[in-house]
């Protein structure tokens, strides 16, 4: 389509040189023939260059028996790393009271797996969640979770039962500055400050910096931004993007993070919103680039995309699932990952 849309409009432009500087029938034929060859290599080549995701079969190697698998990130050594709800199931008919009276869950929630074989290299966080949700392993093997019902974020310290940063109020669901309600996910940049998606209710993002102190709400004044559920984020810190995955809104919105200078704060964000893309469940970034994941509706195929922000337009569709919910890319590029909740399954994708 961008190919075609060029073309159209190098037609006319050259149409109209044409008529300008009176260039004959053959000129004019040979012009064209020549700009569009040019065109379409250079088009050629851009799309070669995009890592394309292509699936490994038969990865995990071995079966696991997972619950509803919420969330997946990478740890520093290259390994995927999944939140999972054990037994606990959270669907159309769960009521917060319920999950609460059942105590925390018992199981294992925080899985490693072995990139190659897809094997269980060892687990933790049993008897801690009633409702995981967000997982992201930051650069220095920092856990950051979040649970819906706990309505709380965590970070954890590598090898550490204890997290050493909790925000939010234990079941009590907020608006206000010190708590959240149904939080979903957290983005950490390497400069330590952190943004977090504070979603079912509240539709905001929230930024703090590395102690965990609040210093932006987006949106805010002068940002015009409406977001329905933020459901998923991921930071593309040389852009200065924070890109959030706008569930009901069906788009993928980036407005400035804010990492380098305050200025850029409250320009209008940058938003991909096309026919085919659905209620966008997660988004990792990489390179100048979002990955992203779309979930079940009654029209648009569920699948994943790749996206360019800077000119806000998807340049390749990828996978067939049935209900993801989560996708993570490899810090050096070398493979991606789509987690899902029924079937509780996790993907492998080589980037090539």
């Amino acid at each position: 389509m961008e190919f075609l849309l060029r073309k159209l409009f190098l037609v006319s432009v050259l149409a109209a040189v044409t008529t300008c500087y009176h260039l004959d029938t053959y000129d004019f034929r040979n012009l064209i023939k020549r700009r569009m060859q040019k065109n379409s290599v250079n088009f050629e080549t851009q799309q070669s260059s995009i890592p394309q995701p292509v699936l490994v079969e038969n990865w995990p190697q071995s079966k696991h028996e997972f619950g509803q698998i919420t969330s997946v990130s990478i740890d520093p050594v290259g390994n995927p790393v999944i939140f999972h709800r054990g037994e606990r199931v959270w669907d159309a008919n769960t009521r917060d009271y319920d999950i609460i009276q059942q105590g925390p869950i018992a199981s294992k929630t925080v899985i490693v797996l072995n990139s190659k074989t897809g094997d269980i290299e060892f687990g933790w966080g049993d008897n801690m969640f009633y409702m995981p949700h967000g997982l992201t392993v930051d650069v220095h093997g920092n856990y950051w979770m979040t649970d819906v019902i706990l309505h709380q974020v965590f970070k954890f310290k590598p090898s550490d039962d204890s997290p050493v940063i909790t925000l939010g109020k234990r079941f009590q669901p907020g608006s206000s500055y010190d708590q959240f309600c149904k939080p979903t996910a957290v983005a950490v940049a390497t400069t330590g400050e952190f943004f977090v998606a504070d979603g079912y209710c509240n539709q905001r993002i929230l930024k703090f910096n590395a102690a965990g102190h609040l210093l932006r709400t987006i949106p805010q004044p002068p940002e015009f931004l409406s977001l329905q559920v933020p459901h998923g984020i991921t930071l593309l810190e040389h852009l200065d993007l924070i890109c959030v995955a706008d569930r009901e809104n069906m788009r993928v919105v980036c407005p400035k993070a804010g990492l380098r200078s305050s200025l850029g704060e409250g320009q209008p964000a940058s938003t991909i919103q096309e026919p085919d893309l659905g209620r966008v469940f997660d988004v990792a970034a990489y390179g100048d680039l979002v990955y992203a994941v779309n979930g079940p509706t009654s029209v648009f195929p569920v699948r994943g995309f790749t996206i360019d922000p800077r000119d806000e337009t998807i340049i390749g569709h990828w996978g067939h699932f049935t209900n993801p919910h989560s996708v993570a890319v490899a810090g050096n590029g070398s493979a991606l990952y789509v987690t899902e909740i029924g079937p509780n399954v996790i993907w492998k994708f080589l980037l090539l």
